[in-house]
């Protein structure tokens, strides 16, 4: 099967997906049968500056929530990621080569980690680079507390494994998530020097 003939995964931008015509894609395979799964575009600047102006924009009315409203849109999230717990674990195990104990586990840590929210003390835009060893519960690590502080974020995940996170953006629409608050920017070192060249620096999870 041609590379070309593969879907490129959305980047989600103010509360909808958004398909983008990126410089370049990298072929997301399964690491342990080498099956060609699906593209990364690899986004630079102007998506980037995309990314972060929706944020941007979210962000007052965002934090001007009350705490207890974010911590409950939060745990509704949560409980949404654990009905559909097993299409995660799949996209984990499929995209990281992870076992699916392994990844099973990954996404129980992230459903625990939305229902019972850590309150953190970030603010304004935070921008947050992915692993691809935890493509759902590193992001989240950072992301969660600083959602209940306040903040609005962008994600770049882990460019060979970025569909947990694309889902869990998807997730958070269906739960009410304002647009803006959460946005997933793809791409490798490009998308992330389009970060700080619009003036976020971006925490490595």
């Amino acid at each position: 099967m041609q590379t070309d003939d593969m879907p490129a995964i959305p980047l989600w931008i103010n509360g909808h997906a958004y398909l983008t015509l990126a410089p370049a894609f990298l072929d997301v395979r399964n690491p342990a049968s080498g099956e060609l799964l699906r593209r990364t575009p690899l986004c630079g600047a102007p998506a980037a500056r995309q990314a972060v102006a929706a944020a941007q924009a979210a962000v007052a009315a965002w934090a001007a929530q009350s705490a207890a409203a974010r911590v409950a849109l939060l745990a509704a999230l949560g409980q949404a990621l654990a009905s559909y717990a097993a299409h995660f674990v799949r996209l984990i195990v499929e995209e990281s080569g992870k076992e699916e104990a392994l990844a099973a586990t990954e996404v129980a840590d992230a459903v625990a980690l939305l229902c019972s929210p850590p309150i953190g003390d970030a603010s304004g835009v935070v921008a947050i680079v992915g692993s691809g060893a935890a493509p759902l519960l590193s992001s989240l690590r950072l992301a969660v507390p600083a959602l209940t502080a306040g903040a609005a974020l962008v994600i770049r995940p882990a460019p060979q494994a970025p569909s947990a996170i694309f889902a869990l953006a998807e997730l958070s629409a269906r739960c009410g998530f304002p647009g803006g608050v959460l946005n997933v920017l793809h791409g490798d070192d490009a998308a992330v020097d389009g970060l700080c060249s619009a003036g976020v620096r971006p925490v490595l999870a």
